[in-house]
Parts: C-alpha cells; sequence; structure tokens
C-alpha cells in the first residue's frame, strides 16, 4: 500500500483495539458514512494491511495454565520432520524461524508441567532446547503503531 492517510490510520487502530467495531461506530469516530468506512476497510484489505481477523481467547480459561516460550536449535537436514511434527501439535501457536543460537522459537501452552515436559523431550530429539515459561505480562496484543510505520513515512 503506497499511501494512508490520518482517517486510514485511525481505522486500523479501532479495529486493533476492537475488530467486532460496527461500521456506524467507525464510521462517528472518523467522520465517515459506514459504507466509506467500508471500502477503505476493504481497501486495506486487498492491499494486504489487513490480514485477518481474530478473536483473542484466554487460554488459561480453556485449562492451559503454563505459556512457554520454546527455543530449538534445529539442523537443516531435521527441519522438515521438525516443521511437520509442531504443525501436527496444537499446543504450539505460533512458530518463528530465529537469528542466534537457537534456529527456531515456539509459543506454546500446556495444561501442566507434565505435558510441558513430555513436548521438551520430544523436542530434544531435534536439537537443543531452551524452555521460557511466561510469569507475567506487562502488557499484550499491544497493536502495531501505525503512525509511526515506515510505509507512512514520505509516502
Amino acid at each position: 500500500m503506497r499511501h494512508m492517510d490520518e482517517t486510514d490510520q485511525k481505522i486500523l487502530r479501532i479495529l486493533q483495539d476492537n475488530a467486532r467495531t460496527s461500521l456506524k461506530d467507525m464510521g462517528e469516530k472518523t467522520f465517515l458514512s459506514s459504507p466509506a468506512v467500508s471500502s477503505r476497510i476493504a481497501k486495506l484489505e486487498r492491499s494486504g494491511v489487513i490480514t485477518g481477523y481474530r478473536g483473542l481467547i484466554d487460554s488459561e480459561k480453556l485449562g492451559y495454565h503454563i505459556e512457554t516460550f520454546i527455543s530449538v536449535a534445529v539442523s537443516g537436514e531435521r527441519k522438515t520432520a521438525f516443521y511437520r511434527k509442531i504443525e501436527a501439535s496444537p499446543q504450539v501457536l505460533e512458530c518463528f524461524g530465529v537469528t542466534g543460537r537457537y534456529s527456531v522459537l515456539l509459543k506454546a501452552v500446556f495444561p501442566g508441567k507434565e505435558e510441558l515436559e513430555r513436548f521438551q523431550k520430544d523436542m530434544e530429539t531435534f536439537g537443543k532446547v531452551s524452555v521460557q515459561v511466561v510469569l507475567s505480562r506487562p502488557f499484550e496484543n499491544r497493536g502495531i503503531s501505525v503512525e509511526e510505520a515506515p510505509v507512512m513515512k514520505g509516502s
């Protein structure tokens, strides 16, 4: 997307705060009609700026009391098998290829320590593993600062 104005930025902020905000409410906040808001959202979706909508779910309320970040040093020849394994692992929420000592970073949740320990041992078959258990979240799900986005500068 080549150019976003302040109204597009405001729409993105609103959607990041609550994607279920009605077009009418967004229109009131941006001084646009509902069809104009809908048109702008469609443009942002077509351009790939908006990639989807999701409900945020409290994993603890579903019985997943342990949230973790797991680093795994997976060698190149094992990556295909590793990715197949974690794609089939419902406790893995996100997977990132990263630089540094470890090649993969996983975000995963577990009901208890036994399940975490079993998963850790399973991951050790692919390489060195480091597990960090989340103790607190000073803040979470903070949206991207649309005002500071590089695409905005010099557009």
